[in-house]
């Protein structure tokens, strides 16, 4: 397995005029949010809808994820899917970001931006995509098979979706928002995982980050209660080897201190009564 080396970004892909933007694209960083956590109705409905397009579109990018595909074809399909469906690909401008999705392959943590790299035999591949739709965002990843993967590989991607699973299972009214984390870590720990501390899950609607925020380790902070009607993301990032991190020069690209893999999955989650509904099923 060969080192990931940043390639060739192509330029930006342009989205409809009919479709409407979020208001922080192409402005230094977006408005700060006021609202509340806890959704009212017509926001919830409206979040499901987008929720399922954007897994829907997780899912058709996923379905490419195989040896001699580029990252930059694979976020053609995911942008072309999104805006044939009327929504607007939310990291497109956001903060700067040049695509529609997230392509972070191998040690890649996290925000990989999709270039002319071939995904090689044995990758794994994470695809993070949001919708914003009709005013609200949905937001989910999956971390993807290229090839023959081997064990470690299988097992990391295998293990995380698990820690996701369970971290969902996590969420009762009633409850504080590290319960998640606490489990999360509980369950990374007993299979030798380092558990990203740094990049969390968030509060999100109207808002693609509310200022909420879920985190995937075990800490006393971020004790915010959970609530029903509450909207927000759990999407745990496992490595192989150590937790820590460095960034690349295009300040966006995580990847892992020591090289080793890393996998991540994500939904988007409303709070109910008795725990809670995933947003981002197709």
């Amino acid at each position: 397995m060969t080192a990931v080396r940043p390639g060739t970004i192509s330029p930006r892909r342009a989205v409809p005029a009919h479709i409407p933007r979020p208001e922080y694209v192409d402005r230094p960083a977006p408005a700060r949010f006021t609202g509340s956590e806890v959704k009212d109705a017509d926001t919830i409905e409206r979040m499901r809808v987008a929720g399922r397009l954007a897994a829907r579109a997780r899912d058709l990018v996923g379905s490419h994820v195989e040896p001699g595909v580029t990252t930059d074809e694979l976020d053609r399909i995911g942008h072309e899917f999104l805006c044939d469906h009327g929504a607007y690909p939310s990291t497109l401008g956001y903060r700067g970001f040049p695509k529609s999705l997230c392509s972070s392959v191998n040690e890649v943590i996290c925000h990989g931006i999709p270039d002319s790299r071939r995904v090689e035999d044995g990758d794994i591949v994470n695809i993070d995509v949001t919708a914003f739709l009709d005013g609200v965002h949905g937001d989910t990843n999956a971390t993807f098979l290229a090839g023959d993967v081997d064990e470690e590989g299988r097992r990391l991607v295998e293990h995380t979706r698990e820690a996701l699973d369970r971290g969902i299972k996590a969420v009762r009214p009633g409850r504080r928002v590290n319960v998640i984390g606490r489990v999360i870590e509980s369950y990374a720990k007993r299979h030798g995982y380092g558990v990203v501390e740094d990049f969390t899950g968030h509060g999100i609607g109207t808002s693609f980050h509310s200022g909420l925020i879920v985190p995937h380790y075990d800490t006393d902070d971020h004790d915010d209660l959970i609530e029903v009607g509450m909207t927000f993301t759990i999407e745990p990032m496992l490595n192989v080897g150590t937790h820590r991190w460095q960034m690349w020069d295009d300040d966006w690209t995580v990847v892992t201190l020591d090289g080793r893999r890393s996998a991540q999955f994500e939904h988007t989650l409303l709070v109910t009564a008795s725990g809670a509904e995933v947003l981002t099923l197709p």
